[in-house]
């Protein structure tokens, strides 16, 4: 009995796992698109058979990707699987959507059902995309057979490792927010945006922004997981990286706005706190992405 049910909760763990760790490779390759008018304007005009024939499309190539290997770890995955993870992908990638266009108000309880439907059938494309990329792109060096490189830590004092840690953390934080961040600072999308989202939508969207970016790099298991959390570096723990990398992408979100001209030192400070936790959410994933390839 007591066996079932640790069986049964083992199960349930994985499925957990994967789950997050579909909406993480998700994430990584879907906001940019959310941060696109023309794709919410197209959402808000397609006809309902383009927005089958989208939806088609979409589950057809996510099947190819999840007879191949999918967003769960496990292998020789047969057509009647592919296709259930498929519709799982594709549902993920809707609900990822649907939290994200919410978020920054561009549905909500007032927006009529077609132009909701078209928003999140073409908004989810990618994000389903990432779903079933998740660990072709991102997976663990373990289930490959790869061995991570072994380091050489001789003669090497405490202070310097965690100084060349910490170093690293900051630097691929900054390049993956300025990835991210730099095709969406110089659009009008941020501006528009934080015309609708404001007070309490701007914590929800900081809290959304932390939750994700630890997903991503502490609960999806992708690449270098474990040797991340064995890692000393100044803020080498899970919660506290969590925050000090959410810092240093909403300041590079800040220069990235500076450098277009979308904020200037006179700008009200409500200006400056919108705009840049609205950039701050996509610069967050990038910098999640950018911590992992370090």
């Amino acid at each position: 009995m007591a066996a079932n049910r640790l069986k049964n909760l083992s199960a349930w763990r994985d499925e957990l796992d994967d789950l997050i760790r579909g909406a993480s490779g998700g994430f990584l390759f879907g906001i940019p698109l959310l941060y696109t008018m023309e794709v919410w304007w197209i959402g808000s005009s397609v006809q309902p058979p383009r927005i089958l024939m989208a939806m088609l499309l979409t589950f057809a190539i996510i099947f190819l990707l999840n007879r191949t290997e999918g967003f769960r770890k496990v292998s020789d995955t047969n057509a009647l699987n592919a296709a259930m993870d498929s519709i799982e992908a594709i549902a993920i990638g809707i609900t990822c959507t649907g939290l994200i266009l919410f978020l920054l108000r561009e549905i909500d309880g007032r927006t009529p059902l077609a132009e909701m439907l078209g928003k999140l059938v073409y908004e989810s494309i990618p994000f389903a995309l990432g779903v079933a990329l998740a660990n072709q792109f991102l997976g663990d060096d373990r289930q490959s057979g790869r061995q991570p490189k072994k380091q050489n830590h001789h003669h090497r004092s405490s202070n310097s490792k965690q100084f060349n840690a910490t170093l690293a953390d900051i630097g691929g934080t900054l390049i993956g927010a300025t990835v991210i961040g730099f095709n969406i600072a110089p659009t009008d999308e941020v501006s528009m945006l934080a015309t609708a989202v404001s007070g309490p939508w701007l914590l929800a969207v900081m809290i959304v922004s932390l939750i994700i970016s630890y997903a991503i790099v502490f609960q999806a298991e992708f690449s270098n997981q474990d040797k991340r959390e064995q890692q000393q570096g100044i803020f080498q723990r899970p919660l506290s990286e969590t925050f000090a990398s959410y810092i240093i992408s909403l300041l590079a979100a800040a220069m990235m706005l500076l450098l277009f001209d979308r904020l200037s030192w006179s700008d009200p400070w409500q200006q400056w706190l919108s705009y840049i936790i609205l950039l701050g959410l996509p610069a967050t994933i990038g910098g999640a992405a950018g911590r992992l390839a370090v």
